[in-house]
């Protein structure tokens, strides 16, 4: 038994168990690969001030396999640290500095780079660029799962160098490197076993919600089919860069705290205090001295454990101020709405940034949108995407395809299409005949989806969308414990409210407390729900005040025809009673009428504010767009992407 036992490196630990890396299907596997390679591209362009340009190329190779490429115009890598970057896990610069970054823990493209080698048995090809008037270079990788180390098999283990200039367009065309004209960047591109597909918890869908929440950043998308798309930059400045932070004495552990004495090189206690840890000054660290009944002056080395456990106890009584929040780049209200403008479709839109808050020693900020008067997905799309999405989905009954492909859609909007449609819940989505899909498209498009729409939510953690494990979110669960019925939406007891309302929730912080190393959901610590609830309640309340300003005007209107219906008949009968004018009788009424119903006439501008009156002040967070503006700028093709024009 003894002979039997050995190390277990931790390549070949998450090649066993690549399901904790988001790696659990071809489908899964696809949109995890493109979104560890564009947060890894979007955090070099931020962190070198650069406004990012990104390319994003998916090729179908052959059955089940596909070819994914990703480029930037980041600064490059250098030479050196391109094999230990994509091809050893828990390799990195961001584990061990507390700032707000997309990654975290030095695995996602490396881990991306050893699924492709296992699936296809094909190295990741890496091409990077520095400078014009330096060398590029060109890296064919796999992993070594064994002992978790790179293995380069081009150039004779040493790479490819490529000149500049035209000598190095025909070595790159010599050795038939994929790589877009640029100044510097780099590109990754790795073939792997795959599905692709369209709807929720697609390629297509990530892009379009990091094009939401990050509004500085340009994207080229090519599909498998060909079709391009571009998500164009509607903001020309980069968020303000945020700065590396110690960190904060509640945020410690009693293990860290004497692993931390062991390795620091300060003589004495105070000194360890002040220098290892945010906001502790002298003067705190002589408080957490004397409630611990520590000499300031006492050597680290002498300290034993006692003494750490004294002292991480009289820290916990000291009162220290919060940790600096200059560490984490929240998205800002503003541009928020500019982001769920340009993608989502609606006519009332809301932002909301909370003040900085702390759990477990930790700064992080939340940041919510909302969007009212969007329709349903299942609206805009067109017979032969139905037809794609119908092949493609692995949906046990078309019932599920419907519930779960469009967004917001829900099991009684979709119980509705199939009996517009006449066709049964439980037949194959991959099984429906021409003539069915036409009754299903029709049935999409003329059935009134608002009424039993939910509310399509989109989660972010820095600036990245979250798109599964949404139930075990506490994005997801605050938002579904929060009252919506008095804001003025349908909402059952333990359920999504039901409207056409979009709401996008984003968590900054130095450290986001994710459930597991796929990054897809957030933990529930009650100091983020606290937050998460306030957030939501400040656009809710907003959301409110239009929704019965825009009864109130409604019911007007609809008092107003009501009275006009019958003017003509009661300014006659009266007219021959009294012997007046009948023409001039019913003036007189016209305008009494209007008079009591003037919230008819109320128009509002896109702050929410009356355009005669200061009634009504939603804040200057709030865009309203008008349906008839909306739908010009649809047929005009100033829509926010492809969908919208089709629509």
């Amino acid at each position: 038994m003894a002979a039997s036992q050995r190390d277990i490196s931790v390549s070949e630990f998450f090649a066993k168990n690549r399901h904790l890396l988001g790696f659990d299907n071809p489908r899964r596997a696809l949109l995890t690969t493109v979104k560890e390679a564009v947060d890894n591209a979007l955090d070099a362009c931020e962190e070198a001030g650069i406004l990012p340009e990104i390319w994003v190329h998916i090729e179908n190779t052959t059955n089940g396999r596909y070819k994914v490429g990703i480029q930037d115009n980041g600064p490059g890598i250098l030479k050196k640290q391109i094999p230990l970057i994509f091809g050893k896990l828990l390799y990195g610069s961001k584990f061990h500095r507390l700032r707000m970054s997309r990654g975290q823990q030095g695995i996602g493209i490396s881990a991306a780079g050893m699924y492709g080698l296992l699936t296809t048995g094909k190295p990741v090809k890496i091409m990077s660029k520095v400078s014009v008037r330096k060398p590029a270079h060109y890296y064919e990788i796999q992993i070594d799962t064994k002992r978790n180390r790179p293995e380069i098999i081009n150039g004779r283990g040493d790479g490819v160098d490529i000149p500049p200039g035209q000598a190095g367009l025909k070595t790159i065309d010599k050795h038939g490197i994929e790589w877009i004209e640029s100044d510097h960047g780099t590109r990754v591109t790795i073939e792997l076993e795959a599905k692709y597909h369209r709807g929720r918890g697609s390629v297509d869908e990530y892009l379009e919600q990091t094009a939401i929440a990050n509004p500085h950043v340009t994207i080229h998308y090519l599909d498998p089919d060909g079709n391009e798309r571009t998500y164009t930059a509607v903001a020309e400045v980069l968020p303000a860069e945020p700065r590396e932070i110690k960190p904060h004495p509640y945020g410690i552990e009693l293990g860290r705290l004497v692993g931390m004495l062991k390795d620091t090189k300060a003589p004495t206690i105070s000194q360890f205090l002040t220098s290892s840890f945010s906001k502790v000054s002298p003067a705190v660290a002589r408080q957490i001295c004397e409630k611990a009944g520590v000499s300031t002056r006492a050597s680290v080395r002498k300290t034993g454990r006692h003494e750490a456990d004294l002292i991480y106890q009289a820290i916990q009584e000291t009162k220290i101020r919060p940790p600096s929040t200059d560490c984490i780049s929240p998205i800002g209200e503003e541009l928020i709405l500019k982001g769920l403008h340009q993608v989502v479709p609606g006519e009332f839109y809301a932002a909301a940034t909370r003040p900085p808050s702390v759990y477990r020693g930790n700064p992080f900020l939340i940041e919510v949108g909302l969007a009212y008067g969007g329709g349903s997905t299942a609206h805009r799309v067109t017979r032969d995407e139905l037809v794609e999405l119908l092949s493609e989905s692995d949906a046990r009954t078309l019932r599920q395809f419907l519930a779960t492909t469009f967004d917001g859609l829900g099991t009684e909007a979709a119980d509705r299409i199939l009996q517009d449609a006449k066709a049964k819940t439980r037949v194959s989505p991959g099984k429906l005949k021409s003539k069915e899909i036409d009754r299903l498209h029709e049935a999409m498009r003329s059935v009134n989806l608002h009424d039993g729409q939910t509310m399509n939510i989109l989660r972010y953690a820095n600036r990245v969308p979250l798109q599964f494990q949404a139930g075990g979110c506490a994005i997801t669960q605050t938002i579904m414990s929060t009252n919506w019925r008095s804001y003025g939406l349908g909402q059952s007891r333990g359920s999504l409210p039901r409207g056409p309302v979009t709401v996008m929730v984003h968590m900054a912080s130095v450290w986001v407390p994710f459930t597991s190393e796929s990054k897809e959901a957030v933990a529930s610590y009650p100091e983020i729900q606290k937050e998460l609830r306030l957030g939501l309640q400040a656009v809710g309340r907003k959301l409110g005040m239009y929704l019965r300003r825009r009864k109130r005007v409604k019911h007007e209107g609809e008092r107003r025809n009501m009275f006009l219906r019958y003017l003509g008949e009661v300014a006659k009968a009266v007219s021959q009673i009294n012997q007046t004018d009948p023409k001039a009788l019913h003036d007189q009424l016209l305008l009494v009428a209007k008079k009591k119903t003037a919230d008819a006439d109320v128009k509002l501008d896109d702050r929410g504010r009356p355009v005669d009156e200061e009634q009504l002040d939603l804040g200057s967070n709030v865009l309203i767009v008008d349906p008839a503006e909306r739908i010009a700028d649809k047929l005009n093709g100033n829509g926010a992407g492809d969908e919208e024009n089709e629509e």
